[in-house]
């Protein structure tokens, strides 16, 4: 597909409008609460927007589309579950993570166990940042620009993408990567929205001629329990506690709360969100299926976005989806490489401070500057690791396999720590470690048994399974604790590590609308709707 020069306008123009944003922001720039907390100072409308951007990678657009081409609309219960899974954030962690002024979400941990329990806990969410979400960003991103900018290879895309995006991450910090990500967002809804316009177009709008074609099921969530991409039973207890983890214990993701000016806005934003998080199915996941009937001799569905693009778009409208998956590239890779240093800097280097926000604000007043270039060469050392490791991915089976393998290792025991953490007063530190050894331990055994066909489970409902036994580890080494639970300093009535009732109360009083309670109660109805439409 030749571009036309409009075409390679617009996304010239919104990279440029990028970098403005991150020279404007840099100026504020002067500690690292500032280049990773953005200075705990913004709204619920950034915030909220930034969720869904830095969710919606060029991974997302591709396999989204892709997967319901292939095998219908179920890819999209990883969509609508993320809704429901942000009220569970909104509702139990927010609070807690603000109240006790954490940095990083593993920092909650060490409050909770133990610094042990909370570096290694770091380690794995860094790992997993930099090696899965920053290189698989990058190598996806690449490759889809070869499919709409022939010719162009794919190692200088790789270092263009990684360069641009860690320099205005390392220039502007989190407000930058946050700001950006509003406007990426704005621009990922629109160039979406123009797509699946056009593919209802070549029905003349009517639903009963878009889906005359279609097999049976493909327009349905809920599938049997041998569908191989999604079977109900994997969506019952696999899908949950992915989410889980990816929108309430995952840094990159979570990153975002610890910046809001205060626990309303916190849970404001994690609402709009939730709420953004149901477009997807119609802007995203729905073109892809009803491509069937389109074009329905393509070799694969990794093709059904570009070929979307290219065959029914006109002048301009090409660049803006270009755009759009610019936005998509970089939304992802400035959130992942950010949220990565600041685990090194908060956890490893300066995992030490107060529990009071003002005592906080000036050590950081005394001690930034200094330590300010030392952050930022974080994040400069992670992009060049994610760039050297994207083509790596090359040897896995497929992207999507890389990123299923990765997760299901690392995420059931950390759901498991965390929600028992949160609230259960009897959860050891002992068990802790217990639960992470051996959640670990299985899901890298399951991983290499399913390699040799030993294993035959789907992955999700692997990931279920393992959340079980994990479980039941935590909860038994618990109950027979060799290690007496020695009193910690840090648990002064200054922190509130296990959630209460109280938390659901608000700073202040609003109206009925204002009442995040009143919201998630109208976003969980309409969720449901949606579901029992589509079931």
């Amino acid at each position: 597909m030749t571009l036309h020069w409009l075409d390679a306008l617009i996304p010239l123009g919104y990279l440029l409008a990028i970098a403005l944003v991150a020279w404007q922001t840099s100026r504020r720039v002067k500690t690292p609460e500032d280049l990773f907390l953005a200075g705990r100072g913004l709204g619920f409308g950034v915030i909220g927007l930034s969720l869904f951007a830095s969710n919606v990678s060029s991974t997302t657009l591709i396999g989204l589309s892709g997967a319901a081409y292939n095998s219908g609309i179920s890819v999209a219960n990883y969509e609508w579950m993320a809704a429901v899974v942000m009220v569970f954030a909104a509702v139990f962690l927010i609070p807690v993570y603000l109240r006790n002024n954490c940095r990083t979400v593993p920092e909650f941990l060490g409050l909770r166990y133990s610094q042990a329990v909370r570096r290694y806990v770091s380690l794995w969410m860094i790992g997993l940042s930099v090696l899965v979400d920053t290189a698989g960003s990058l190598f996806a991103g690449a490759l889809v620009l070869q499919v709409l900018v022939p010719g162009v290879p794919f190692w200088p895309l790789v270092i263009g993408l990684g360069l641009f995006a860690g320099l205005y991450t390392v220039v502007g910090g989190l407000r930058a990567v946050m700001v950006t990500d509003a406007l990426q967002a704005v621009i990922l809804i629109a160039g979406s929205t123009v797509i699946t316009f056009m593919v209802f177009k070549q029905f003349d709008f009517s639903w009963a001629a878009a889906t005359a074609r279609l097999p049976e099921g493909h327009l349905s969530l809920v599938r049997p329990a041998d569908d191989p991409s999604m079977p109900w039973t994997g969506l019952l207890i696999g899908v949950p506690i992915l989410g889980l983890y990816y929108w309430s214990m995952n840094h990159y993701i979570s990153q975002r709360f610890f910046a809001a000016r205060s626990e309303d806005h916190a849970r404001w934003g994690a609402i709009l969100a939730a709420a953004l998080k149901l477009l997807p199915l119609f802007i995203m996941v729905l073109p892809g299926a009803l491509a069937l009937s389109l074009y329905p001799t393509l070799s694969s569905g990794d093709q059904v976005f570009p070929t979307l693009v290219k065959e029914l778009l006109p002048v301009g409208l090409r660049g803006l989806v270009l755009a759009a998956l610019l936005a998509a590239i970089m939304s992802t890779i400035d959130s992942t490489i950010n949220a990565a240093s600041a685990l090194v800097h908060y956890d490893f280097l300066y995992p030490n401070h107060s529990p009071r926000k003002e005592l906080q604000s000036n050590e950081n007043r005394s001690k930034g500057a200094a330590s300010l270039p030392k952050a930022r060469r974080l994040t400069v050392l992670f992009m060049v690791l994610a760039i050297v490791w994207a083509p790596v991915i090359q040897g896995f089976p497929g992207l999507f396999a890389y990123l299923q393998q990765m997760f299901a290792v690392a995420v059931p025991p950390f759901v498991v720590v965390y929600c028992l953490g949160l609230g259960w007063r009897g959860a050891t530190t002992e068990s802790a470690w217990w639960c992470l050894l051996v959640g670990h331990g299985l899901g890298v055994g399951f991983v290499v048994a399913t390699q040799y066909g030993l294993w035959g489970l789907h992955f999700l409902e692997t990931a279920g399974l393992t959340t079980l036994l994990c479980l039941a580890v935590q909860w038994l080494v618990s109950l027979n604790a060799a290690w007496p639970e020695e009193p910690k300093p840090e648990r002064t009535q200054d922190r509130v590590l296990l959630w209460s009732r109280s938390m659901l109360s608000m700073s202040r009083s609003y109206g009925l609308w204002k009442d995040y309670r009143s919201q998630l109660t109208v976003l969980l109805v309409i969720t449901a709707l949606m579901v029992l439409i589509f079931f």
